[in-house]
């Protein structure tokens, strides 16, 4: 099955290599409409709303893709700013994912030096604003397509809330969102161009909350049980459980409550936890391994532990044969380039950057095409396993960038985030294109798809039956 589905793609990439005009049309649309995607990325920029809570953020999404036509349905999974948009008829249905939520606790103005902007509590230090806009641009253009050419074929745009730790896309795929397309397409902001098949780490989160008893630490500390000793003696013994994980396993944590003065002895405190595995049985393992060191951390410090998990992924599936195809799109529309003005500002950035900074160059060229693991997480992943999926990267940011920066929240907002952002749409779209005209490159895909699957495959949640967390981010 899968030497099938390479021999087929090999050919399609040969056949594809004279590409026409028709063809080449969606790309034209998105060049067409750089305006609407800078003016929509910066909208989104200026709102950076949280996971959930992004109102405005999906209204506004909603409003543009309205405009064009697109039939909206809004609220879906349970999810108040979850939407699903299509346009078109018959033929494949190919989906276009969108992300809209900025990360809390970090905010920088568009400036290349560090200026935090007073007030302003969150910002999009992963490009979930451009994420956002070079999608809608990619879905309006691919829209135009259709109907211009009258192909047959649906063109469906999912909104996609709280990536960053609340699983939007996992509610959405529990609920059989994805249950209808034939594939579906995405995309990250980077620091580099690649459409490389990088796989991703499955994870899970929870925030640990220990009880106790407050007292006058002073005056009666016997009475009292420290909610805040429960918490750190559970993150001492997950530490030590560092040492005895898989390599390339990952936890991490923050308390998010731990009292409010000293000379209280406090009755509540809360940790928050991620967990990582390449495996989801990894993760599992692990998590049965942290919720004995909350347990234990109870019992030895007098309190009482509960914990609600938050959010989970399961990794991504990659497909090959789509991620060789959107590596030949991406190629076609080449990298970004920056003016004087942009490098002049991109160079200041990068004195901020360190070793880290990688020639600017580079944001104009386009990486090898390879398979990786990534040491990321993404609630993509179980689109992925629910759809033949492929994504691509582009360099929104000065190269050397790391995502959750405040080097990424300035690019982010500046015309170097808007060229990366216009050339995913644009790579986007051709591949959206392809895909509608070419029902061999869609049956090698599935081909892959199955095989990896197994017959037996059921599709399990790394979150289980909870609510989506609307209130996780308050």
């Amino acid at each position: 099955m899968k030497f099938v589905a390479r021999t087929v793609l090999a050919g399609l990439l040969l056949s594809a290599a004279p590409l026409s005009a028709q063809v080449q049309d969606p790309a034209a649309n998105v060049e067409a409409q750089q305006e609407r995607t800078a003016r929509v990325a910066q909208q989104l920029w200026d709102l950076a709303e949280v996971g959930y809570l992004e109102t405005q953020s999906s209204g506004l999404l909603q409003s543009e893709l309205a405009g064009e036509g697109f039939e909206i349905k809004a609220g879906v999974a349970e999810i108040p700013t979850a939407f699903v948009a299509e346009w078109g008829e018959g033929g494949p249905i190919i989906a276009i994912l969108a992300e809209m939520d900025a990360l809390p606790g970090i905010n920088q103005s568009a400036l290349a030096t560090r200026d935090m902007v007073d007030g302003k509590h969150a910002g999009h230090a992963c490009g979930h604003n451009l994420f956002g806009a070079a999608s809608l641009t990619a879905a309006i253009a691919v829209k135009q397509w259709l109907e211009a050419t009258g192909t047959p074929g649906r063109i469906r745009f999912y909104g996609t809330p709280a990536e960053e730790g609340g699983s939007g896309k996992v509610y959405m795929t529990r609920a059989g969102l994805f249950d209808d397309v034939d594939i579906a397409i995405h995309w990250h902001a980077d620091d580099e161009n690649s459409a490389a098949a990088q796989t991703s780490l499955a994870n899970r989160s929870a925030k640990f909350r220990f009880k106790g008893i407050s007292a006058h630490a002073a005056g009666a500390p016997e009475r009292g049980r420290s909610a805040l000793d429960g918490a750190e003696a559970m993150n001492m013994m997950a530490n030590m459980l560092h040492e005895h994980m898989p390599q390339d396993a990952r936890m991490h944590y923050v308390i998010t409550s731990g009292g409010n003065a000293p000379n209280v002895v406090p009755d509540f405190a809360e940790v928050f936890y991620y967990v990582r595995h390449p495996d989801p049985d990894g993760v599992d393992e692990i998590w049965a391994r942290l919720e004995n060191a909350a347990k234990g951390a109870a019992l030895g410090t007098g309190t009482d532990v509960e914990w609600e998990v938050i959010h989970g992924n399961n990794p991504l599936l990659v497909n090959e044969t789509l991620a060789k195809m959107m590596d030949a799109k991406l190629r076609m529309v080449g990298g970004v380039e920056y003016t004087a003005e942009e490098r002049a500002w991109a160079e200041e950035i990068q004195k901020s950057l360190g070793d880290a900074a990688k020639p600017l160059s580079s944001a104009g060229e386009i990486g090898e095409y390879n398979k990786s693991l990534g040491y990321g997480s993404t609630d993509v992943g179980d689109v992925s396993w629910a759809t033949p999926t492929v994504g691509v990267r582009t360099a929104t940011w000065v190269p050397g960038t790391s995502a959750h920066t405040w080097q990424a929240v300035a690019a982010s907002g500046h015309s170097i985030g808007h060229k990366g952002a216009q050339v995913a749409a644009k790579a986007m779209a051709l591949m959206a294109a392809e895909l509608y005209t070419n029902p061999g490159l869609r049956s090698a895909a599935k081909a892959e798809f199955d095989a990896a699957r197994g017959p037996d495959y059921t599709y399990k949640s790394l979150l289980g039956d909870r609510e989506p967390p609307l209130d996780y981010r308050k």
